[in-house]
C-alpha cells in the first residue's frame, strides 16, 4: 500500500491499490468478498454466481500472480501527471446497464486509465474516444467518462473487458487469458435474456467476443467468422458486430473516424432495438 491520497472526485482519501469496502465510488466489492487466488477458484465462484457477484468477485481476484504485480507496482509507482491520484489498482468488473440489449467486449484495462479510475474505458484516450460516440448515438449520458462516480450511465448497454487485469505491454498471456475467461462467460450467460448485439473492439476483443459467447451457451458456425471493421455474424439470436479499436494508432491515422464509429453503435442500436429516445 501506498501513502494515502485523496480521489480527485470526493476528495475522500484513499490508499493505492485500493482495499475492498472502503468507499470508493462505484466499488461493487466488501471486505468480505470471496477472493479467487487461483484458476480452478476463478471457475468455482463464476459457476454460480449472480450479476453483482461477478461484479464484486472480479473486482478482487487474485488468480494471476504477473498481473496482480503489475497492476499493483503501476497503481503504486503511478505516472507523473496522475501522481496526485490514488489509483484503484485491482481488477475491474463489467459495467452498465444490467440488463443491457447492447455489450461492448474490449481487450484489458489500461494501466493508467481503468487500473486508475476503476472503470472500464475510462479515463484514457480510448475511452475518451468509445464514451464521445457512445454519447453522440444516445447510449452514454455523458460525452466523458473520467473516473468511477462522475455521473456517466449507459443506457441500454454495458462494457466488459476480456481480461479484468492491466497486463504488461496491454499483452495478456494465454493462461492469463483462459484463468479469467469465467468471469466473462458467467457475465454472457447471465446477459443473455436481453442482450441482442455485442460489439467487439478490435480482432483480440472479437476473439475473447467469440470465445465468451460460447462459454455463455451460444453456438458458433465453423469455421469461425474473422474480424473486421462493420462485420455482422449472427449467432443465436445475438449480433456480433465488429469495430476497429479506438486506440490513438488508429484513430490518428484515422483507421477509424468518429462517423466509422458512430455508425457502428448506431447500427447496434437499431438492431438492439432500443428507440432514439432512450
Amino acid at each position: 500500500m501506498s501513502v494515502p491520497l485523496p480521489h480527485p472526485l470526493t476528495g475522500e482519501l484513499f490508499e493505492s491499490p485500493v482495499p475492498p469496502g472502503t468507499g470508493w465510488p462505484e466499488d461493487p466489492a466488501s471486505a468480505d468478498t470471496p477472493v479467487a487466488r487461483s484458476a480452478e477458484d476463478v471457475r468455482r465462484l463464476a459457476a454460480t454466481a449472480g450479476l453483482a457477484e461477478v461484479e464484486a468477485q472480479v473486482s478482487v481476484c487474485a488468480a494471476c500472480p504477473r498481473l496482480v504485480a503489475w497492476r499493483e507496482t503501476v497503481a503504486q509507482e503511478k505516472r507523473t501527471s496522475f501522481a496526485d491520484q490514488p489509483y484503484w489498482g485491482r481488477p475491474i468488473p463489467g459495467w452498465g446497464d444490467p440488463e443491457a440489449r447492447i455489450l461492448i467486449v474490449g481487450l484489458a484495462p489500461a494501466a493508467n486509465g481503468g487500473n486508475r479510475t476503476g472503470r472500464v474505458f475510462t479515463g484514457d484516450p480510448s475511452g475518451d474516444w468509445l464514451f464521445a460516440s457512445l454519447h453522440r448515438v444516445g447510449l452514454a449520458a455523458q460525452a466523458t467518462s473520467v473516473h468511477a462516480g462522475d455521473g456517466q450511465r449507459l443506457a441500454g448497454a454495458r462494457m466488459v473487458a476480456r481480461v479484468r487485469c492491466a497486463p504488461p505491454q496491454n499483452k495478456p498471456t494465454p493462461a492469463e487469458r483462459d484463468a479469467c475467461a469465467p468471469w466473462i462467460d458467467r457475465e454472457i450467460a447471465l446477459l443473455r435474456p436481453t442482450v441482442r448485439v455485442v460489439v467487439a473492439l478490435g480482432a483480440y476483443g472479437w476473439g475473447g467476443a467469440l470465445d465468451a459467447l460460447a462459454g455463455g451457451g451460444v453456438s458458433l458456425p465453423r469455421p469461425r467468422p474473422s474480424f473486421g471493421h462493420g462485420h455482422e455474424v449472427e449467432l443465436d439470436g445475438i449480433t456480433l458486430i465488429g469495430c476497429f479499436h479506438p486506440s490513438p494508432h488508429n484513430t490518428f491515422t484515422r483507421r477509424l473516424t468518429p462517423q466509422m464509429t458512430d455508425e457502428v453503435f448506431l447500427r447496434a442500436r437499431e438492431l438492439a432495438g432500443i428507440p432514439a429516445e432512450t
